[in-house]
């Protein structure tokens, strides 16, 4: 839990000026991947509450980092799409990632750091079966 808390105060430092709440990092990079999703498949993969996800939207739509639109299939489903706002956020936290990354993983070789991400994956293959 330690590590992170850390992570997670360290990415924000990176990201202070960008404005970005708890829970909108993920949200951007989920989207720079799968922009034009739905807000169930967002919070899934997100592991976010529905609602939260929800709230989040309209602040990011707010923002102008996202825009959502009436799906023409099913009128019920809303797809969330990036704006050139939000593709320029997620250039910003992508890097705030991977420079914490890069350090937290500064002295492991490429083999330790291939093993330690197999062994992150056990753990949480492990825990998701509990």
């Amino acid at each position: 839990m330690e590590n992170h808390l850390i992570f997670t105060k360290k990415v924000f430092e990176q990201l202070a000026e960008r404005n970005l709440s708890s829970g909108q990092p993920k949200v951007l990079e989920y989207l720079k991947e799968h922009d034009g999703s739905v807000q169930k498949d967002i919070a899934i993969a997100c592991k976010i509450e529905p609602a939260t996800v929800t709230s989040l939207l309209i602040r990011m739509e707010k923002n102008g980092l996202v825009q959502r639109k009436l799906n023409n299939e099913n009128r019920k489903y809303l797809n969330v799409f990036l704006t050139e706002k939000g593709e320029e956020e997620v250039t910003h936290v992508e890097k705030a990632f991977t420079t914490i990354e890069n350090t937290a993983l500064c002295n492991f070789t490429d083999d330790e750091k291939e093993q330690f991400i197999k062994y992150l994956e056990r753990v949480n293959n492990n825990l998701k079966r509990v």
